[in-house]
């Protein structure tokens, strides 16, 4: 806190709740001037960076789904189909607080009801990267190019605004990393190392939030921190 300056971009992020409602613990009011300026997540962050939960050998993603989709991938460790769609792009989030606004903490409706962690191999990880291209044309390309790059890249790459813990959006994005045609079955045949349920952990932590026992919520959160690998660079511009 005490090297920290409010500005007018980040007055926002320094709100405290004042009432509870909306989907999980993401659709709140607030005001300025709040205890809760320790929360701020971000705004020394580059724009753009890469943030997760990982190892030496492994990076955790995360992904919601119905109960039955879960069931299967938590019984078989990976994706099955049926019921999972592997000849469906599939999206996967690193950043476990955008995985929260997506699925309103896995209450926002039956499909993203179970929050699953996926454990995946940092080889598959930067596989995704080198072979992916943004998800919008890049600037001044024709929709002929945009048509060839789209067909010799089987990953899509996206930036949105990354959220705190009351869902606000922040200064700096996440990535979210889609896998279509080569790149899922890759996935699920030989990336995914280990699936876990966190649904639990997410509904924990949305209730600590409506209770305003922040401290303890936030003390919850798994530890991101900047990814780097051998080849972490996206391809292009995806990535930059």
């Amino acid at each position: 806190m005490s090297g920290f300056r409010i500005n007018s971009r980040n007055r926002h992020r320094v709100a405290i709740l004042k009432s509870v409602s909306g989907v999980g613990a993401c659709k709140r009011s607030s005001v300025s001037n709040s205890p809760l300026a320790w929360y701020i997540s971000g705004m020394q962050h580059p724009e753009r960076e890469i943030r997760a939960y990982h190892t030496r050998d492994r990076i955790r993603v995360y992904q919601a789904y119905s109960n039955q989709i879960a069931v299967s991938a938590l019984t078989h460790q990976t994706f099955v189909s049926p019921p999972f769609k592997i000849e469906r792009m599939t999206w996967i989030k690193p950043s476990f607080l955008w995985m929260m606004h997506r699925s309103g903490w896995g209450r926002k409706n039956a499909d993203q009801s179970r929050i699953l962690a996926i454990d995946i191999t940092r080889e598959g990880f930067e596989w995704a990267l080198i072979h992916s291209c943004p998800s919008h044309p890049p600037p001044g390309s024709t929709k002929t190019e945009w048509l060839e790059l789209k067909a010799s890249r089987p990953v899509r790459i996206q930036w949105d605004p990354e959220r705190d813990l009351f869902c606000n959006p922040l200064d700096h994005r996440a990535i979210q990393i889609g896998l279509g045609a080569e790149a899922v079955i890759r996935y699920v045949n030989t990336w995914i190392t280990k699936i876990t349920d966190v649904t639990e952990l997410a509904n924990t932590i949305d209730a600590l939030v409506r209770d305003k026992k922040f401290n303890e919520a936030k003390a919850l959160l798994p530890v991101e921190e900047p990814y780097t690998g051998r080849r972490h660079r996206c391809r292009d511009a995806a990535c930059g």
